[in-house]
Formats: structure tokens, C-alpha cells, sequence
């Protein structure tokens, strides 16, 4: 297991942190928009149509954990999945003020946004494209609220656990673990008004219905209404199951 050899500094950074005057800049005037949802709902198989566009922009995280690999076989690419960096290197881009926002996680790693990700997006004339986790995304709301925030919803309780277990084998406890962290993150997304609903029925509807959002702010009312009860029904049916499995 790898640790962090300056957690103490990483830490102290981190408390309070607050991205640079030149990075809030750079953030304002970028057109940015982020795509959450539970597990399973399709998020990133959205992002991967919408950028054979050419209109928009993944932003690559930064991590300071190696590549992970399989019998030596690397399965990670750089600039890919993570730019894979030193810890003296995202030590020095803290200090200056260069992520909009990271963390350290299990103690192990840090991971964040840097803002030459957007920059890049910027100068290109691209739309900056990621996927999160909710718990981020009130940190870019409260930086740029002008942020498109979208949260995807699969079409039915049904249609997610067949996506869920179409992955591959998952052991019970897993399955228990993604749900409760769903169900949190569908309660946090209706309680908090500043995220779109986008139903992901079929893919391609879905990515079209993504697109207009982000680049023309294309929002159907009446199908947010709906789009909310949908989440709310899943959130109750996720629980309902929960139970069941512990009752089992």
C-alpha cells in the first residue's frame, strides 16, 4: 500500500483551500459543465459520445498514485484516466493556486482538477467536460455558479440493476455499498436547485438532450418535473431493496 510522503504538507494546503485570482479567471470565463448521477446511470458513457464532437473537452484529473497495471501489464494510460504526477509536483501548483479543487483520499493519494485542464478547454473555443461526484460539484458551483450541472437518471429501477449487474459478478456487499451511496447522492440532487435532470433512457436521446442543455440551455420543464419523481421512485425502490437484502 503506498502512502503519501508529505501528507502533513498536503494537509495544511488543503484546509481551507482556495484556487488563485488567475485560476478564478481562467474558471469565469470558460464554459464548463458537469455530469453526476448514481452508479450504473451512464454518465461517462455520455461524455465519451459527446466528445467524438469535437466541441468539448474531458477534464483530466491529477493524481499522486502510480498507474495501476495487471501482471505488469499497464491499464492505465496518462492523460487518460489521470495525469499520473509527482507529489513535489502537485505540491507546487497547490501552493500557487493551480487546482480548482483536490483532496487526499484514503490517505493514500491526491487527486485533483488543475486548472491548465480548463485553460486548455479555453483556448481551443471547447466546452470543459467532466464527471463527478456530487460532493464536488458544490465547490464549482460556488466558484462559477454558471456551471451546468447535470445529474443523470436511469429511466427505471429495473433498467439500473440490470445495468449494475451487467458490469460483472459483484458481491453483495458491493452492491449494498454503491446503493447507499446512491441514494445519498439522489437526495442531495433533489434537494439542491441549481441541477438539471437528464433521463437516460436511450443513449443517443440522452446525449442529444445533454448537448442542448450545455451548448444552446435547452431545459424542458415539464420533463424536469417528471425526470425529478423518476429520481425520487428510484431513490424509495433502492431503499425498499436495501432492506430486503438486509432482511434476507
Amino acid at each position: 500500500m503506498n502512502h503519501l510522503a508529505h501528507i502533513d504538507e498536503f494537509r495544511t494546503l488543503l484546509a481551507g483551500y482556495q484556487p488563485s485570482e488567475a485560476a478564478k479567471a481562467t474558471l469565469a470565463k470558460t464554459k464548463l459543465a458537469l455530469l453526476a448521477g448514481p452508479t450504473s446511470s451512464g454518465r461517462n458513457t455520455i461524455i465519451t459520445e459527446l466528445l467524438k464532437t469535437g466541441a468539448y473537452h474531458c477534464i483530466v484529473s491529477d493524481t499522486t498514485r502510480q498507474p495501476r497495471s495487471n501482471n505488469g501489464v499497464p491499464v492505465e494510460q496518462n492523460g487518460r484516466e489521470y495525469w499520473f504526477r509527482k507529489e513535489e509536483d502537485v505540491l507546487a501548483d497547490l501552493r500557487q493556486g493551480g487546482y480548482i479543487e483536490a483532496a487526499i483520499i484514503h490517505n493514500q493519494q491526491v487527486s485533483g482538477a488543475n486548472i491548465r485542464e480548463i485553460d486548455q478547454a479555453q483556448r481551443s473555443g471547447q466546452v470543459a467536460i467532466s464527471d463527478i461526484e456530487p460532493n464536488g460539484i458544490a465547490t464549482y458551483h460556488r466558484l462559477k455558479p454558471d456551471t451546468v450541472i447535470l445529474f443523470v437518471v436511469p429511466p427505471d429501477f429495473a433498467s439500473w440493476m440490470q445495468r449494475l449487474s451487467g458490469r460483472s459478478a459483484m458481491p453483495e456487499e458491493e452492491v449494498r455499498r454503491r446503493l447507499n451511496t446512491a441514494c445519498g447522492e439522489i437526495r442531495m440532487a433533489l434537494t439542491n436547485d441549481y441541477y438539471t435532470f437528464v433521463l437516460n433512457d436511450r443513449l443517443e436521446t440522452a446525449v442529444a438532450t445533454v448537448d442542448a442543455i450545455i451548448r444552446q440551455g435547452m431545459v424542458d420543464a415539464p420533463a424536469q418535473a417528471h425526470i425529478r419523481h423518476v429520481a425520487e421512485d428510484l431513490g424509495s425502490a433502492a431503499q425498499a431493496y436495501l432492506a430486503q437484502l438486509l432482511n434476507a
